[in-house]
C-alpha cells in the first residue's frame, strides 16, 4: 500500500473514532443551584451484576452520543437513568441506551442528574432533579444546531425513578424552579415527546416506589408535597406524545403507574402508546436476554419514526 493510501486510511479511521466519541459537558455553568461544598465524594463502582453505579453526585453533566451526520434522523434523546433516586444505573439505563438509539441514527444525550438525599443539596430537595432535568432539554435545544439535531425534534426518556424525572419534566417543564443562568435558560424546557420505560409516575399509595419516594420527599410528606409530584395528576392537553412500556409483574413498581399515566394522557387526548408484557419484572433496560421482551426497542423506534 502506498504511504499517500495508508495515511488517507488513517485519517478515515481517525474521523469514525472521533465520530464515535462521546462528549461530556457539565449542565450549569456557573453555580449548581441549591447545592454547597461539602466534603461528600461522587461515587462510581460497579455492582455485583456490573452495571456502573453512581451515587452522590455532586457535578451533574451532560454525556452526549451523536450518529454520523449520514445517518442521523435529526431526532434527540435526553435519557435519565433509574436507581430510585438514590443512585444512578448509569450504562444499563444511560450509556447502552444512547448506544442503541445512535445505531438508528438518534442522538443519545444521558444526563448525570443530582440526587435529592445527598448532604451537598441545601434546601428544596424534591424539585433539585427537576432544575437539572429542565437545564439538560434547554441546554440540548442551545446547541442543536451544532449537534445536527433538529428543533421540534427533542424528546425526554426515562426507566424506573428516572421515568419519575422526566414525567415530571414532561408536566412542570413551565415550573419555575431556578433562576437563569444564561441565554439557554430562556429556552423552552418543554420536550416534544417522551418515552417512559416501567416509571414510577404517582407518589401515593398504594402504588408507589416507596424508595423513591422516601428520596424524593422524605419518609412523611405533605398531601401538598405527594400531589405535586405525582404527575398523572398534573396531565393536560399541552403533555407531550408519550411512549409508555411496563411490565404486568413488576414488583418494584406497580404497573399501575404506566396506566394511571396512560389514563390521565387519554382524558386530555394527548397521543399515547402503551405495551404492557405479562412477564419482565423491573429494571430490564434493553432486555437483550429476553426473547419476549428484546423486540420492545423495535417498538419504540417505530413510534419514533411515525412521530416525524
Amino acid at each position: 500500500m502506498k504511504a499517500s493510501r495508508k495515511l488517507s486510511l488513517l485519517i478515515a479511521l481517525i474521523s469514525i473514532g472521533m465520530s464515535a466519541q462521546n462528549n461530556i459537558l457539565p449542565l450549569w455553568p456557573k453555580s449548581v443551584p441549591n447545592q454547597k461544598e461539602t466534603a461528600e465524594k461522587e461515587v462510581v463502582e460497579l455492582t455485583e451484576d456490573g452495571i456502573v453505579w453512581i451515587t452522590n453526585v455532586q457535578k451533574p453533566t451532560l454525556e452526549v452520543y451523536l450518529p454520523t451526520k449520514r445517518t442521523a434522523t435529526g431526532q434527540a434523546v435526553v435519557i435519565f437513568p433509574g436507581g430510585g433516586y438514590h443512585g444512578l444505573a448509569y450504562d444499563w439505563e444511560g450509556t447502552d441506551i444512547a448506544k442503541a438509539l445512535n445505531a438508528k441514527g438518534i442522538a443519545g444525550i444521558v444526563v448525570k442528574y443530582r440526587l435529592p438525599w445527598s448532604k451537598s443539596i441545601t434546601k428544596d430537595k424534591n424539585v433539585v432533579p427537576l432544575q437539572d432535568a429542565q437545564r439538560a432539554i434547554r441546554l440540548v435545544r442551545s446547541n442543536a444546531k451544532e449537534w445536527n439535531i433538529a428543533l421540534g425534534k427533542i424528546g425526554i426518556m426515562g426507566f424506573s425513578a428516572g421515568g419519575h424525572l422526566a414525567s415530571t419534566l414532561g408536566t412542570h417543564y413551565k415550573d419555575k424552579v431556578y433562576e437563569p443562568q444564561d441565554d439557554a435558560d430562556y429556552l423552552s424546557a418543554r420536550p416534544d415527546f417522551m418515552a417512559l420505560i416501567y416509571p414510577v409516575i404517582t407518589l401515593g399509595a398504594p402504588s408507589t416506589h416507596s424508595g423513591s419516594r422516601a428520596s424524593l420527599i422524605g419518609e412523611n410528606p405533605t398531601e401538598a408535597e405527594v400531589d405535586y409530584l405525582s404527575n398523572q395528576k398534573h396531565v393536560n392537553k399541552e403533555t407531550p406524545p408519550t411512549f409508555l412500556l411496563h411490565a404486568m409483574d413488576d414488583d418494584a413498581v406497580p404497573v399501575e403507574n404506566t396506566t394511571l399515566f396512560f389514563y390521565a394522557l387519554r382524558k386530555h387526548k394527548v397521543p399515547a402508546t402503551m405495551h404492557v408484557y405479562p412477564t419482565g419484572g423491573h429494571g430490564f433496560a434493553l432486555a437483550l436476554h429476553d426473547e419476549k421482551l428484546k423486540n420492545w426497542t423495535n417498538l419504540l423506534f417505530d413510534w419514533l419514526e411515525d412521530l416525524d
